[in-house]
């Protein structure tokens, strides 16, 4: 799962459908990106980027790397 992309959602209010809407991609789509399912192109990537005004690096990690990373 990619907790950083669905916090990041969260805190701007926002659901899984209003922001694949603003991406322009299916809900469905945009909830396999979020669990990790799916990767997304480069043009998702970059409009999450400035949506959420998050760097696209942060928003793309997974949880395992979080912890590996951290430890």
């Amino acid at each position: 799962m990619r907790k950083a992309l669905k916090e990041a959602r969260m805190a701007a209010g926002m659901t899984q459908q209003k922001t694949a809407d603003l991406i322009g991609i299916s809900h469905q789509y945009y909830a396999k990106i979020e669990a990790g399912e799916r990767t997304g192109d480069f043009y998702i990537w970059d409009t999450l980027e400035d949506i959420f005004g998050i760097h696209q690096r942060k928003l793309r990690e997974m949880d395992w790397e979080r912890k590996s990373t951290s430890a």
